[in-house]
């Protein structure tokens, strides 16, 4: 099936029952909702990793820790 006759099929099916659209629609945001949030967390600990390793180049033990606490943290929710 090619990729147009697949979307129009899709399409109408989705018009069919619009209580089920409804909660497509919803489900699909939570699911956009969860995976942006994840890759902000993943980002923030990318950036928490090179902020660290400034920190210890820097010989800056208070920013050390303070990063090294926010990424523990990070790490922990992605859990």
């Amino acid at each position: 099936m090619d990729k147009n006759n697949y979307y129009a099929n899709f399409s109408s099916a989705a018009g069919s029952n619009p209580e089920i659209n409804d909660s497509e629609k919803l489900l699909n945001e939570i699911y956009v909702d969860l995976f942006l949030n994840r890759l902000q967390r993943l980002h923030r600990i990318e950036q928490l990793k090179e902020f660290i390793d400034q920190a210890l180049d820097e010989r800056d033990e208070e920013a050390f820790h303070k990063y090294a606490k926010e990424l523990k943290e990070l790490q922990e929710s992605l859990k």
